[in-house]
Formats: C-alpha cells, structure tokens, sequence
C-alpha cells in the first residue's frame, strides 16, 4: 500500500515530524482495531459494561490461535465512564475461535437491538466536545450515516432513569443532504427511541431559517409580530471531506487519493461552517471535524470561517480528554494545484499571476486555500487533529468555536434585527399550507416519514438562506401539478381531546400524559394507526414552520399502534416495545403486573403460551386480566441459571387463552443471549434446524452420485473419467 502523491503532499506540508515519519506510515497501513461503544442512555448500559468486564474479558484473556496470543477486549482509556472498547483481531479469528466467535455473537446481537453501537474511536470525539445537555438545542448538519447523531441523543437524553425514558426539554435536528443516508438516520434513531428527535433533508450550507412562535410574553413594538428565529445551542459540522484519515480501514484510497479532492470539497466546508455560525445562540458552541488530514479541508477552513466571522474563536479544549493523544492544528500550509502534487505557490495573488489575464476568473482554487496574514491572532493551534500512529486510530481533526465573550451579550438583539429582516410580512404562508391543530378529527402528517422522499419541488435558496416558511409567490410561479402535489400534504398534529379517546382507558395512562404533543402519520381519509410522540418545542417546530419546505422527514418517537381486532370488536391499542420506555412514566402503577425469570424464560421460548401453562400467581393475575395490551415488570433478582441485576419492564399481548411477548425477535434473541448465556427463542430454534436440514441435504447431494455411478454398468473409458471428474468436484464443493 504506497501512494506517491500521499507521500509528497504530507511531506511538504510537516504534518508529521521527520523521525516520527516511518512510524506514521506503518499505522497506516496496519487493520484499523474493531471499536464499539455502549450506548450510555439505556437502562442496560451499565449491565452491559459489567458483562464484558467479568465475563467475556477473563473469557478472552488466554486466548491462543494458531499459536498466537490473542489480546482481549480493552477498554478506550479516553472515552468517559468506561463505555467505549476495542479489540484487535482478524475476521480469520472471529470466524474459527470459538471465544472470539461467541464474544462476536453477542456483539451482533447487542448492536442489532441498539445497545451497542459499532464506531471507529476518532469519531466518538466531536459529541463528547459538543457537550450536549439535556436542554440544548441542537443540530448535527451532516448526520448520516448517524454513529455521532447517537451520542448527541443519548447525551440528550442523559437524565434516562433505568428503565424509563425521560421526555427532553430541547431537540436534536439530524439534517442530511441525501435522501437515502436520511433514511439511514431514521433507521438509526430507532434505536434510540425520543420525543426530542427531528430529521430533515437539505443541503447544510444553505440551511434555511427555521422560525419558532412568537412568545406571549414578546413585547417587541412592531405591527405584526413575527415569530422567532430558531437558534441552536450546539451544532455539529461534521462535513464531507476527502476522508483519507479513514485509509486504514477505507484501501481504495491508496489507489486513487490527490490532492485536488482536498481542493475541491474546501469551498463547501468553509459555506456549510459559516452558516453554522449564524445560526448559533449567542452562548452556544460548534465542533467543526473532518476525517481528513489535509490542512487545505481543515486549518485553511477554520481560518476562512473566523475572519469571516470576527466574533468567534477557537476554544482551548486542551484539558478535556486528558487521556487522548492530540498534535496542535498546523500554522502554515502549501496547497497544491495539481493532482501530481508537482506544482505549489506560496500565496494566493503567485498563483493568480501565474494564469493570463483573461484566464483568471477560471482559475480553481480560492485565496481561503492559503494561510491568511493573521494566522497567529486566529490561535490555529488550539484545533486537535489525531494521528494513526499515536493511539492506534485513524486520522482525525477537531475544532471548537465559540463567540468572543464581548460578543455574546449583543448577540441576541442582532439575531432579533437578523429574525425581523428575514421575516417578510407579505410572505405570509397560505393557509392550506399552515399546520393547524384540528379539535374534532385526527389529522394525518406526511406520509414520507419513513418510506420515501418527499413529492416536493427541490428547495431554492439564496446564501441568505430565507425562511423555511416563506413560499407565496413562488407558489404561482408552479405548474398546476406542482402545485397541487404540494398542496395535498397536509398538517397533522393529534386532537388535543386524545385525553378522551378510547385507548387511554384501555392502556391506563394517567391524565399526565402529554396528549397535546402525539402526532400522526398516515395520509388524509385513512385511519389512524401509529401514535407519535413529540416534546413541545419539537412539535412548536413543526407548527411554526413549513414541513414540505424544511423537507422534514421524521419527528418524534412511535409509542402507540392499532391491534386489529375482529368482526364485531372495538379496536384495541397496545404499547410498542420501542415506545415503551416513553410511554411508562404515564402508566397507571396499578396496571402494571408482576412476573419473575421463569415467566420471561416461558416467554421467550415460545410465541404464543398458554396462560394455563405458567405457575401462580402470575397465572390468576393473567386469567382475570382482559384482552389486550399490558405491561410487565420483571424484578431483580438471581435464580439457578442467571442472574437480572435490574428490573426489567416489557410489553405483552393477551388473547383469549395466551399471551406473547411484544419486542421483536431481534431483541429477543439479544435478552435471552444476554440473561441465559444462549439464544432460546423459537426463532434461534427453527435457525438451527434449517441449518441441520440444509447440512442432511448436502451430505444427500454428495452420496447420491456415488450410489448412482455404483449401480451403472461400466462404460467406455472417457466416460469413465468424466464421471470421476465429476463425482470429485461436486464432493469438493459440498463439503468445502
């Protein structure tokens, strides 16, 4: 693995001293360790930890393979509380030692339900600078494929209980300019279940201004009020870059990496972090960070943003993470301006100059790809950037702005003037594209939530980036079909009566239940079947701003569905296993049941058990119970083959005669894996007998042909041959 350009360019800008060169290179050019972390909001977090700690590292300590010692699992000394580990061994090792094998097992099944999360060590950093607290308002502009929106979530949702989800009192917007990698994030966030969650799909340097309404308490003179701009407490920048820090793990890059990638990509970084900076609250913070090793993506992006930005400066976060091996951002570079990395100039007016005057306006590089003239007043060296070599990760860099603290007081009435310049009155958004909450009907949201994107026109921006509200006019200016597409997608916030719906009393929720936040998803005229829930400022959001404009593509969590019930019954409504921990802080404690080991052992051992089937005095309690949803809580406690450290609460269904577990399979595998120390589900079951049967099917295949070349008369010698020639190969492939 050699690349010239790589070598050169490097080289020249003494991103690495010369002696620690060899040792740079050799890191990478080695495996990238496996890392993952354990998602520090949920209840088993802790357990988990234990469980690696005490069971799988003694397990793994004496590990030989092929006469090699094979390292166990070790925690990341840097990473808060102990939640991060890695390990360092091939697919080779994971596939034929029975150790590794079922440590892997379990990781696979941890990560599947959401409670481990795969992630290179490097880009674990930014969210743990960001230091998110439950209250901020945050956005990750460029989320996907969402390993740090996780940490932002469960750094929101810090003040989880052990078996209950908290309700957040800010937001995490997770934006992303690609349809599909936003799917990704709702797909992610699943795992993580929060009222406090939004997704949007736009393109983050030209991310429009979205508007928060107008408090009662305003007492701003002004004719009409406008409502507020939605400023954030934390933004996340992690931009899209040439990503060759990733070379460990990404070898493609050896063959094509050059430096005009790097060039490139300079002018989008430097616009997706100047917007971040208008829409920062005054006493906010952003953590810029690239994947990428080149100055020209980094220090000259960084340097671009605050002499743009005078207000704003580099944080010194030197003293955090005491236990992570950094190098200071460099102070001088030299771009390149050629992919053989044959042709430099020292400043941006040489490089000018070098072209004919007609020539200029073509040229491609910016003077922002050069150092500036007060690169020590910008203080460059409080960046971070991480190399392979120190602590055994990929390549990295990381940067913390904050305002100036003169800057700070008077930035709230600038973005006051900002909010009321950018908020034209005659802009007014028509009212059938206004959400509005009805008080007689259920109303639907858009239906792309999760299932494709949007049926609207791709959103047009200025670099002033207007109004997420903002479409009169425009409206006019489409064809009729346009218009009429944009027009069927209707608002759809739940009747504030939810608190006299049926299903509350069916589900025993308190008067508490913030019924005023549920949302709906499904299309005008069709029933309601999934509940969503939202805190207050998420779904003020959605009120105060124009979804199919903002191209807003998830909020919120899924807490409640429709049962399909038969001819002749009421609908019944039941629970998610996803949405429980939400929903349980509402329940009636009366309504929930008790049940030990034994019942959860039944459980997830069979789909459908019959409540005659289990002991008392679960089985008295579960008889005089009515069909429907209801809600377990298994204590603590230690039997004969396992040992529940915490209580565990999880969602049933009861039929007439049975009842069945409500988490998917999936998470029942992973419980099982994780309490009984193998996967006893049905599903784990008819796994092993589909394999058994495919192993008899096999061997049938092999001896087949045998029996058939026993019983045929002897033929002449070519067909002889081709016969055994044949007879080999199949016995070859079958038992390969």
């Amino acid at each position: 693995m050699n690349n010239e350009r790589f070598i050169a360019y490097y080289k020249a800008q003494k991103v690495i001293p010369d002696d620690q060169w060899e040792s740079f290179m050799d890191a990478l050019r080695r495996p990238l360790p496996t890392t993952f972390r354990i998602t520090g909001s949920r209840e088993i977090a802790h357990a988990l930890g234990v469980t690696i700690q005490n069971t799988y590292v003694p397990l793994l300590d004496n590990v030989v393979f092929e006469g090699e010692a094979i390292p166990p699992p070790t925690q990341i000394p840097w990473y808060p509380d102990g939640l991060a580990w890695q390990f360092n061994v091939s697919k080779k090792i994971l596939r034929r030692s029975p150790e590794f094998k079922k440590f892997h097992s379990f990781l696979v099944h941890e990560t599947e339900v959401g409670n481990i999360s795969r992630q290179e060590a490097v880009s674990m950093l930014p969210p743990l600078f960001l230091d998110v607290q439950p209250h901020h308002k945050v956005i990750d502009m460029c989320a996907a494929p969402g390993s740090k929106t996780a940490q932002l979530l469960e750094a929101l949702h810090a003040n989880d209980t052990a078996i209950s989800t908290s309700v957040p009192p800010g937001l995490l917007m997770a934006n992303d300019s690609d349809s599909r990698r936003s799917h990704l994030l709702i797909h992610q966030s699943a795992r993580l279940p929060s009222p406090a969650f939004m997704v949007t799909n736009l393109d983050a340097s030209i991310y429009p201004v979205l508007r928060l309404p107008s408090s009662p308490n305003d007492n701003r003179r002004a004719v009409k009020k406008t409502p507020g701009q939605l400023l954030f407490d934390r933004i996340l920048c992690d931009v899209p870059c040439s990503g060759d820090g990733t070379l460990r793990k990404n070898l493609g890059i050896w063959k094509r990496w050059q430096p005009m990638d790097g060039n490139g990509l300079h002018g989008l970084q430097t616009r997706i972090l100047q917007r971040a900076m208008r829409m920062l609250a005054s006493d906010g913070r952003i953590v810029y960070s690239t994947c990428s090793l080149n100055p020209v993506e980094n220090e000259a992006v960084v340097a671009a943003a605050l002499t743009s930005n005078p207000d704003f400066e580099l944080v010194d976060v030197s003293e955090q993470l005491p236990q992570l091996i950094r190098r200071p951002g460099l102070t001088a570079w030299s771009p390149t301006v050629d992919r053989t990395v044959n042709t430099s100039f020292d400043s941006y007016n040489l490089y000018i100059q070098s072209f004919p005057e007609d020539k200029r306006s073509d040229a491609k590089l910016m003077e922002t790809h050069w150092p500036p003239s007060n690169t020590e007043t910008l203080h460059l060296e409080r960046c971070m950037r991480i190399y392979p070599h120190l602590q055994d990760t990929g390549g990295f860099f990381v940067a913390v702005f904050e305002r100036k603290p003169g800057y700070r007081a008077c930035n709230n009435a600038q973005a006051s003037k900002r909010t009321a310049e950018d908020a034209d009155p005659s802009n007014d958004t028509p009212e059938t594209k206004k959400l509005r909450i009805d008080t007689d009907t259920l109303m639907q949201e858009p239906e792309h939530e999760c299932t494709a994107t949007p049926s609207v026109d791709t959103i047009m921006m200025d670099s002033d980036a207007p109004s997420a509200s903002e479409d009169k006019g425009r409206s006019a200016e489409r064809p009729p079909g346009e218009r009429s597409a944009v027009s069927r997608k209707q608002a759809a916030l739940a009747d504030p009566s939810f608190k006299e719906m049926p299903f509350t009393k069916q589900l025993n929720l308190t008067t508490s239940f913030p019924s005023s936040n549920v949302l709906v998803r499904n299309p005008a005229g069709d029933p309601v079947r999934s509940l969503y829930l939202t805190n207050s400022l998420v779904k003020s959001v959605i009120q105060a701003n124009d979804y199919t404009r903002m191209r807003l593509m998830a909020s919120g969590t899924k807490v409640i569905t429709k049962q399909e019930a038969a001819r002749g019954m009421d609908a019944q409504y039941r629970v998610l296993g996803e949405g429980l921990p939400v929903v349980l802080p509402y329940i009636k404690p009366e309504a929930i049941m008790y049940a030990d080991l034994g019942v959860l052992k039944a459980l997830l051992q069979n789909y459908y058990p019959l409540c005659a089937s289990f002991g008392e005095p679960f089985r008295s309690e579960m008889e005089a119970r009515a069909p429907g949803s209801h809600i377990v809580r298994f204590l603590a406690e230690t039997s004969v083959d396992t040992t529940l450290s915490r209580d565990l609460v999880l969602p049933l269904w009861k039929s007439n005669v049975s009842i069945s577990l409500m988490i998917d399979k999936k998470a029942k595998s992973a419980l099982s894996l994780r309490l009984f120390g193998e996967d006893l589900t049905v599903a784990a079951r008819e796994q092993s007998k589909k394999k058994r049967s495919a192993g008899s099917s096999a061997s049938a295949e092999v001896l087949a042909p045998r029996e058939s070349r026993d019983s045929e008369n002897d033929g002449d010698a070519e067909n002889d041959g081709n016969s055994d020639g044949d007879g080999e190969a199949q016995e070859q492939e079958c038992t390969a």
